[in-house]
């Protein structure tokens, strides 16, 4: 397959690009700075240079076509501000989304997160990231013209994956490694029949491929 990732530069987009690389799918990165190529290089990913901030639906589908599928693993990152994450979880999202219709991409991955509700409440910063992640959830559901899955992991961890996860529409509260994240991520992409749920993610003791089976068709 040839996949597009959004935030190729994020850690859950580099350690999904060298699954995907690894077993031998075609995989681009998007990314915003040039300094961010050579890591995508090392993962085995094409670094592919657009700001999403400031990109067209058109440049941006431009870089989408031909692709078999897509993923949204951008943000804006826990240190910006609150212009960011409608600039970016929820712009770059909505953006990404027209522009795989437009590109007619239809399997699409986003990366949400635990808690995303487009009707959260409160002016704090990760109230308005909730918010803005919730939004562009809802704004990506409602797009017939995408096979759309949305994952919600729970708090991210850089500890070492182990593989055993929990994986259904409602898990509750707790940890999950990055590691882990990407693995889900490209057992969705070979998965189809996940398109149209929505999914919380958190460690549990299920391998990924059992996990991911157990919730494709439901």
């Amino acid at each position: 397959m040839r996949i597009v990732i959004a935030g190729g530069h994020g850690q859950i987009a580099l350690r999904l690009e060298r699954l995907l690389a690894a077993r031998g799918d075609e995989v681009a990165g998007i990314i915003r700075k040039p300094e961010q190529a050579d890591a995508l290089r090392e993962a085995g990913a094409e670094p592919v240079l657009l700001d999403l901030e400031s990109a067209s639906v058109e440049e941006v589908a431009e870089r989408l076509r031909g692709a078999d599928a897509v993923v949204f693993a951008a943000g804006a990152g826990p240190n910006s501000g609150v212009a960011r994450k409608d600039t970016v979880d929820k712009g770059a999202a909505v953006l990404f989304a027209d522009a795989a219709v437009r590109a007619g991409v239809r399997r699409f991955l986003i990366v949400s997160s635990m808690g995303a509700d487009a009707g959260h409440q409160g002016d704090g910063v990760f109230d308005v990231y909730l918010r803005a992640k919730g939004e562009a959830d809802a704004y990506v559901q409602g797009l017939d013209a995408l096979d759309w899955t949305v994952l919600r992991p729970g708090s991210l961890t850089d500890d070492a994956g182990t593989g055993m996860v929990r994986l259904e529409a409602r898990t509750g509260r707790g940890p999950v490694p990055r590691d882990d994240v990407a693995r889900v991520l490209a057992e969705l992409l070979d998965t189809p029949a996940t398109a149209g749920l929505t999914l919380e993610l958190i460690s549990g003791s299920a391998p990924v491929s059992v996990a991911v089976k157990s919730v494709a068709g439901n």
